[in-house]
């Protein structure tokens, strides 16, 4: 079970305004940092708390467990926690893995990988055409206070799922995502290329977008 936590990240720039953003996924922190590099706001991942152990998604919606999330670290760390549910839909599969995303390959103990994650998805497509991959990434971001207020923001990335994984930037899925606009797959576009595309950046713009009234609200 998580523990609370009394613990300032270090390395941070005094009076920093500090958002805990609750993953230690490397790759979603370094987006969330990127998109808000201007705002003056240091965001800091659940490696900055290492006392505060993994919290189960139990949720049966990328918004609950956002919410279940974001709301845990604002409880724990007395700080404005985000946290980002997010996952691929292929509709070959009946919007699977969906929730399950992140841990779509995990059997048996042996706990889940981006490699593995890709190798069982193109399995499980072996047999279907081109026409009938389309996918969609889909992010539901949330944004908690310790006093228990909250916003949420979701965003979409339309696609479909490649034969073959090309691209080595991303994470995850991004190397079979392909997006028919550009051509291309997430893990061979840009940071900024795919932070104006995906799925997450679109929630993200949405929620900067609720973030003035959020914060402000202090009654």
């Amino acid at each position: 079970m998580p523990t609370a936590s009394n613990t300032t990240p270090t390395n941070i720039p005094s009076g920093a305004a500090v958002i805990v953003l609750a993953t230690r996924n490397a790759g979603k922190i370094r987006e969330l940092d990127d998109m808000l590099r201007d705002t003056g706001v240091t965001v800091v991942g659940l490696d900055a708390y290492p006392e505060i152990g993994e919290i189960e998604e139990t949720g049966t919606t990328f918004e609950e467990n956002a919410l279940l999330k974001a709301r845990t670290v604002a409880q724990l760390t007395g700080r404005i926690a985000v946290a980002d549910d997010s996952g691929l839909e292929v509709d070959a599969l009946g919007g699977a893995p969906g929730v399950y995303s992140a841990r779509y390959s995990a059997e048996d103990g042996v706990p889940a990988t981006d490699a593995r994650n890709n190798e069982k998805l193109l399995a499980a497509l072996s047999d279907v055409p081109d026409e009938r991959r389309t996918a969609r990434f889909r992010s539901v971001i949330a944004a908690c206070a310790p006093d228990g207020r909250h916003i949420t923001a979701a965003g979409a990335w339309e696609g479909r799922v490649a034969t073959a994984p090309q691209g080595d930037n991303g994470f995850g899925y991004d190397p079979l995502f392909f997006d028919p606009e550009l051509g291309r797959t997430a893990a061979t576009l840009t940071r900024d290329e795919k932070n104006a595309r995906s799925h997450r950046g679109k929630a993200l713009r949405r929620l900067l977008e609720l973030w003035p009234a959020f914060a402000g609200d202090r009654d």
